[in-house]
């Protein structure tokens, strides 16, 4: 496997970097058990110092770690800024919050009997991470590991090479040990040989459904904890009596940012009839006013995707779906020829069950549109899907949204709002969006021994 940086803008390469061997795997798998080692007589406010200096590297120098974003997978520059912020974000609230999520819990239900668990650390996570967040994917696994302190090791995608080593540049800048974080450049085959390690406790994805069944099969074999994000086919709900404006300027961001390379981006938009005509007016509208371009240049209002290869693969998929009877209903489907990567958001709709793309996952800047009659249509449709990571409900009758709401059968849910994540709440999907939870609470509870202790 070949690790190259090549800018999805103008198909330039940029660096290559060296294969991982073995040697250095091995390397890598001692040094973080020495790490785990270490870590379990370290006093926990000394990680969450480092992390926090961490967190101040990435705030402190936005801009540097930002291009390397935009050259290496295409992303807006003022959105790889706010990544880059996110990221610093997410090191701090567990900086701040992690001790806590840690602490010992009492119970007493027991008569008689007392009890209280303590939360220990397992051993290395292995985490594959995805190219269109790079620096706050890894963040989200590494910092309530490293707080609980297990040791992670990385596999990042091979066109965003830079970046997974500006991550690993970084945390040696502050002084974070050696062994705590690793990135290797390595092969399918190292894959499967770091999930079988008896040092590895712990395996973390993010990607897509394929490659999670594989990984979560594998780490099953070996007996090993797993938490996968696997993306989803987003439902974005506008009834009849939603904010309109709001709903239709939501919606574009929603579909858009990132060129719509967004595993929680809002990518069916189920509208109730009423509203129907005027919400896919106003979405064509907004769409029309985007701007593909130099994604370092302040003018550009849409990125191109991130390789040629993801480029192609849309490509293919809008034209199944089209030629499964789906029709175009706004814009231009003339394939780009450049050495770039960019892509003409659309709109399409009459997207049915037997049609071959229907349950999946369009990861560019394609809207699928559904009319529907009223309420509960709209919960019918939306969980007319395998998938089940976010969604998002636009209404004004509060009591209503909360309804639609809690029916819709995701990881999280925005009411009148973009969906995005925070530190403070759990994030994840069900169905074939996978498993576990990232972020909050829950998130540092993942990789971790809750040793049960009854006091005498």
């Amino acid at each position: 496997m070949a690790y190259h940086s090549v800018n999805p803008y103008d198909g330039q390469l940029i660096r290559t970097f060296p294969n991982t061997t073995d040697q250095e795997v091995e390397v890598a798998l001692k040094n973080a058990d020495i790490f785990y080692q270490f870590a379990k007589t370290q006093p926990i406010e000394k990680r969450a110092e480092k992390l926090q200096e961490l967190a101040d590297e990435f705030k402190n120098n936005i801009d540097h770690y930002a291009r390397l974003i935009t050259t290496n997978m295409g992303k807006l520059f003022k959105e790889s800024q706010a990544e880059v912020q996110k990221t610093s974000d997410f090191a701090e609230y567990y900086a701040k919050n992690g001790a806590a999520a840690l602490a010992d819990p009492e119970y007493h239900d027991a008569p008689g009997v007392k009890a209280h668990v303590e939360y220990q650390s397992i051993g290395a996570v292995f985490m594959i991470e995805p190219w269109n967040f790079p620096y706050a994917q890894i963040m989200r696994v590494f910092a309530p590991n490293f707080i609980a302190g297990n040791p992670v090791l990385l596999k990042d995608p091979s066109i965003i090479p830079e970046c997974a080593q500006a991550f690993e540049d970084a945390t040696l800048k502050v002084g974070i040990p050696t062994g705590a974080f690793k990135n290797l450049f390595i092969n399918y085959d190292q894959v499967s040989q770091i999930i079988s390690d008896h040092r590895v406790q712990g395996v973390a994805l993010t990607g897509s459904e394929g490659v999670g069944k594989k990984i979560a099969s594998e780490a099953g074999a070996n007996l090993k904890k797993s938490t996968m994000e696997l993306g989803g086919t987003d439902a974005f709900v506008v009834l009849k009596d939603a904010d309109l404006k709001k709903a239709i300027e939501v919606a574009a961001k929603a579909r858009l940012s990132n060129a719509g390379q967004v595993c929680t981006a809002a990518k069916r938009f189920i509208v109730q009839e009423d509203v129907y005509d005027a919400f896919l007016e106003g979405l064509s509208q907004q769409f029309a006013k985007r701007r593909l371009g130099d994604p370092l240049d302040p003018e550009t209002t849409l990125a191109p995707l991130s390789s040629k290869s993801a480029q192609e693969k849309l490509r293919k998929q809008v034209d199944m779906a089209l030629a499964g009877g789906a029709k175009l209903l706004w814009g231009n489907n003339t394939p780009i020829k450049s050495p770039g990567a960019g892509f003409y958001p659309l709109i399409i709709s009459g997207m049915k069950s037997d049609n071959p793309m229907y349950d999946q996952e369009l990861f560019g800047p394609v809207a699928q549109v559904y009319k529907v009659k009223d309420e509960e249509e709209a919960i019918e449709v939306a969980n007319a899907s395998q998938h089940g990571l976010g969604g998002t409900v636009f209404s004004e009758d509060l009591e209503q949204a909360e309804r639609v709401a809690s029916k819709i059968e995701t990881g999280q849910v925005a009411i009148n709002q973009l969906l995005t994540s925070y530190p403070q709440f759990p994030f994840g999907g069900v169905k074939f969006s996978g498993y576990g939870r990232e972020l909050s609470d829950l998130g540092i509870r993942e990789f971790i021994n809750a040793k049960t202790i009854i006091d005498s």
